[in-house]
């Protein structure tokens, strides 16, 4: 069955046709990218794609949007198209068609990726587990989380909101970024220090230990330079941010009962050679009397250039494997 894969964020929507089989993907075309802003409705943007595919497209279609994807109205943090699922058939003359939330569709790809998509972190060194649960983690905006749970004929993903537990300081500079975060937010949820936005706090915090004056942060400017190493204090911000993250992954595995844990998002890709040599590795093992346990758990970062496409087909296909 071909369908139309679209992958919505806030300031783009990835559009690509796609081929489904037997609850898999065989096939995602290039993908078009274009920006939310230059389009008033979703179903605008679609009817451009349209045009630049040059031909009719399929009646189905699989849409992975950034939000909650219940309820009869879905809107988007930051634009203002809104998606009413109910008349999908009508505006998009798509007759089948699911909506997903992004990081559930990330998910879906962690699933049904190739090998080749992933890339080693730490752990042993051996593919991800055929049975089982395996916890999915995306530090981007905010911090993904959704548990992948492998079975013998098939398998499930469940979208979660891990990234709201509380965040938990493991040591005296992690206390003095909590204290620093508190002063703002009543309640400091981990997502506050392992997303993207979370290097400010981080870098601020430190600077305030260095006893430095420093600028009005901005977190894209500082993963660039805290990445490429010509700021000392932002790399150094980047390093803490890789030991809570390995903290943070942890922790969400134990809860999870994982055999296995993914990393994912562009922020994932960015920091992959940090994360590899940084602490994240003992942050990740470090759980007491379970460090052992810990230990033998492969940890991955997925590679694939477009999981949220790939995975909203995914969840297409799962959802219509019958058909």
């Amino acid at each position: 069955m071909h369908l139309v894969a679209v992958d919505i964020g806030g300031t783009h929507a990835r559009f690509a046709l796609a081929r489904v089989a037997h609850g898999a993907v065989v096939e995602l075309g290039a993908a078009i990218t274009l920006k939310t802003a230059d389009h008033a409705s979703f179903q605008l943007a679609w009817q451009e794609f349209a045009r630049q595919v040059g031909s009719p497209l399929p009646n189905a279609t699989a849409i992975a949007v950034a939000g909650p994807v219940g309820g009869e109205i879905i809107r988007f943090t930051n634009n203002p198209w809104i998606i009413r699922p109910a008349l999908i058939p009508e505006k998009l003359g798509a007759d089948r068609f699911v909506v997903v939330n992004d990081f559930a569709a990330v998910a879906h790809a962690v699933a049904q990726a190739d090998p080749a998509h992933f890339l080693h972190v730490c752990g042993p060194m051996q593919a991800l587990p055929e049975q089982g649960a395996i916890s999915v983690v995306g530090p981007g905006t905010g911090l993904g989380v959704a548990l992948l749970l492998r079975q013998p004929h098939g398998y499930h993903v469940q979208p979660t909101e891990g990234g709201h537990i509380d965040y938990a300081p493991l040591d005296g500079i992690e206390d003095q970024i909590l204290d620093r975060l508190r002063r703002r937010h009543r309640r400091v949820s981990v997502e506050r220090v392992v997303a993207g936005p979370g290097l400010v706090d981080i870098y601020e915090t430190l600077a305030a230990i260095e006893g430095r004056a420093i600028a009005q942060a901005d977190d894209k400017a500082l993963w660039a330079t805290g990445i490429n190493g010509s700021d000392a204090l932002a790399a150094a911000a980047v390093d803490r941010f890789c030991l809570s993250l390995g903290s943070v992954a942890g922790d969400l595995a134990l809860a999870h009962g994982a055999s296995a844990l993914v990393l994912a998002g562009g922020l994932g890709l960015r920091i992959r050679d940090t994360l590899v040599t940084s602490g994240f590795a003992d942050r990740f093992s470090a759980k007491g009397r379970f460090e052992g346990m810990m230990k033998a758990m492969p940890v991955k970062l997925i590679t694939h250039p477009q999981p949220g496409l790939f995975g909203a087909a995914a969840a297409f296909a799962q959802r219509y494997r019958e058909a």
